[in-house]
């Protein structure tokens, strides 16, 4: 067949030269109308593959009948099928150079079927009726560097189950998932992958299908409806994305037409060994097209608000886990990908000029800099970064006995001779809560009151903290055991036991407190949000700062991580005056045992912390206060005069008519 100039030709060009960030309109299989008939029409890459033809139900899985004609890039193939109906199964048969035959499903299938079957669904995206208009209106104009960013990392096959173990739906989620984190009052919800995968203890991170929401809990429209309802609640979605490697499942990429295609040929590039994986072939233009389509798709299609980029440290060094002798530098005789590097600045611009609300938030655990500066200035153009250090250093505090605190007070403190190096987000993801980590109540140290004012203090301090926040599911209401991906969260102890639920009432007032105080979320690249009070205070393990939002009010948070209470507590203040404490984690109400009775508290002239005035206070062990202090009321003018107040008169009596 004479292959003749076509619309598709354009994209193809743009696809091989690693330019075309929709290839999702030009591969995979679309609704299409040819001749007056109804069918779809299914496009694939498979260069090296002798033929290919595409197998399903619709022709009893007969590799001759339906074979597909090659592409004017002669790589590429293609045929249109009339008759075909939404949720047909299919794939293709890849016939190699060494006559193999593979039966591989699409890699750009917007539906797959559930596993352990691995074929293929035909669906059209089209159609879905959005109601997050609003919502969308005003992401154009929010500032997502000013704004509060309160996350919730969910597992959305194990936040909850039915009572046989079975999944919630989507449907399902869209009634309770979105109404709890709107009543808890998170600001956002990430999803740890949700693109289709055959093995459900990869969590999710071993992917077959990147355009494919998984079919487990629904269709893809069922997800769009999902994301819908998070979006009127005003709680924006964000994706956990894998882009840094790909399962060795014989109908995934893996080998895709009968050798490496999807991933490097290099020997020192292929795989992953400790993970059996293969990795993408990152300077390959075709994968470039890929994965930076693959991103944009989720914005595209389903109006999510960002990615969490996974693994981006294992994508950036070559020697990422592996010994010498077992990897070559690059030209420069350094350990740096420099086709990943420019991959990513280059995921980051394409990103941003269609969407420029877009989060791109980077899991990177180095110290790789810039890594949330733009490219043109040597960064790697993300928005966001995982602040990894803070928390290895916060739980490896958390965890110790307070006797021992004393002699690691700088992991409360060095964050912050960084913490403006980057725009950070705060985690305590699944990660920290799994593989006898703990969960993060039982990382605190003594007994069962001490964990629950241990884990009250922490989300205090790391509240106030500079950066955005998250933390994983389950840690809400004190779950003490770690997350299991076969088994719903237990809720039953919110609701049985009370330490439990006090809690559960703490977090949502203190979500609340941060969503509604400016000071905590508004001025966080700079000192001018931030000033110590006590960063040295060791022998106490108390740390006190102020944050301060962009017209100059000023929070002040003072939190006690000894184990033993601190009498007469002098918090160095610049002013004399009245402070209220707008928030306490020790309040009986949030299951603390209320030792500070009054809520409002006088500065003396009693110099402390190198300030003029302190504020005494009988700070409880394992306590975290925020103050604020109360302005005068303002002064009378000499020689003016109160206004005489006036005399209340009685109502004159009327006669009745």
């Amino acid at each position: 067949m004479q292959n003749t100039q076509n619309e598709t030709d354009f994209p193809l060009y743009l696809y091989h030269h690693g330019k075309n960030d929709r290839i999702y309109e030009l591969f995979g299989a679309h609704k299409e109308v040819r001749e007056g008939r109804d069918g779809y029409v299914f496009r694939v890459w498979a260069p090296h593959a002798l033929s290919v033809s595409v197998v399903g139900d619709f022709n009893d899985w007969n590799t001759e009948r339906h074979v597909m004609n090659r592409m004017i890039d002669g790589e590429s193939f293609e045929l249109f099928i009339a008759g075909l109906k939404q949720y047909d199964t299919y794939k293709y048969c890849v016939t190699a150079r060494d006559g193999r035959k593979l039966m591989k499903a699409d890699p750009v299938a917007f539906h797959a079927e559930t596993a352990p079957a691995t074929a293929s669904k035909l669906f059209d995206l089209e159609g879905y009726e959005w109601g997050d208009s609003k919502y969308v209106e005003k992401r154009k104009h929010a500032n997502v560097y000013t704004s509060p960013m309160n996350i919730y990392e969910v597992n959305l096959l194990s936040w909850k189950r039915h009572e046989d173990g079975s999944f919630l739906s989507y449907e399902e989620l869209s009634k309770e998932l979105v109404s709890y984190v709107k009543d808890m009052g998170y600001t956002h919800v990430e999803f740890m992958p949700v693109t289709e995968f055959p093995y459900e203890g990869s969590w999710g991170y071993q992917v077959t299908g990147y355009f494919a929401i998984t079919s487990r809990l629904g269709t893809p429209k069922d997800f769009m409806h999902l994301v819908d309802e998070f979006h009127k609640a005003g709680i924006g979605v964000i994706l956990d994305w894998v882009p840094a490697h790909f399962p060795k499942d014989a109908h995934g990429l893996y080998e895709f037409d009968g050798q490496p295609l999807y991933e490097s040929s290099q020997w020192d590039r292929m795989e992953h060994k400790s993970w059996g994986t293969r990795r993408f072939d990152f300077g390959r233009n075709e994968i470039i097209s890929f994965l930076i389509s693959d991103a944009c798709f989720f914005f595209d299609k389903y109006h999510i608000d960002g990615l969490r980029v996974d693994a981006v440290a294992s994508m950036l060094y070559l020697d990422y886990d592996k010994r010498d002798g077992e990897w070559v530098p690059n030209i420069y005789g350094e350990n740096k990908n420099l086709e990943v590097i420019a991959l990513l600045r280059k995921l980051n611009e394409n990103v941003f000029l269609r969407f420029p609300y877009a989060l791109m938030i980077a899991e990177e655990s180095t110290a790789w800099g810039l890594v949330t500066k733009p490219g043109s200035v040597g960064g790697l153009g993300f928005n966001y970064k995982w602040n990894m250090g803070w928390m290895n250093d916060v739980l490896s505090y958390q965890a110790l006995n307070p006797y021992f605190r004393m002699n690691n007070h700088n992991k409360l403190t060095f964050s912050m001779m960084y913490a403006f190096s980057e725009n950070y987000v705060l985690p305590i993801s699944h990660d920290e809560v799994v593989h006898g980590k703990c969960s993060l109540i039982n990382k605190m140290p003594g007994e069962y009151e001490e964990k629950f004012a241990g884990v009250r203090t922490f989300l205090g301090y790391m509240m106030a903290h500079p950066g955005k926040k998250l933390a994983f599911m389950g840690y809400e209401f004190g779950q003490f055991k770690e997350w299991n991906y076969k088994e719903g969260l237990e809720f039953f102890l919110r609701d049985t036991y009370e330490q439990h639920g006090k809690l559960s009432v703490m977090v949502k007032a203190l979500n609340e407190y941060y969503k509604t105080t400016p000071a905590f979320y508004e001025v966080e690249d700079s000192w001018d949000g931030f000033e110590w009070l006590a960063a040295d205070d060791a022998d106490r393990n108390t740390v006190a700062f102020i944050r301060r939002d962009k017209k100059g009010n000023e929070v002040i948070a003072l939190a006690c991580f000894s184990g033993a209470d601190a009498t007469d507590y002098l918090l160095g203040v610049d002013k004399k005056g009245k402070y209220r404490i707008v928030f306490n984690t020790d309040d009986v109400k949030y299951g603390g045992q209320g030792k500070i009775k009054k809520k409002v508290l006088a500065a003396v002239a009693r110099p402390s912390h190198g300030k003029p005035y302190s504020i005494p206070v009988d700070l409880p062990k394992f306590t975290c206060l925020y103050l604020v202090r109360e302005e005068d009321p303002p002064k009378e003018e000499k020689g003016t005069k109160k206004p005489a107040a006036k005399k209340s008169v009685a109502p004159k009596k009327t006669e009745k008519k």
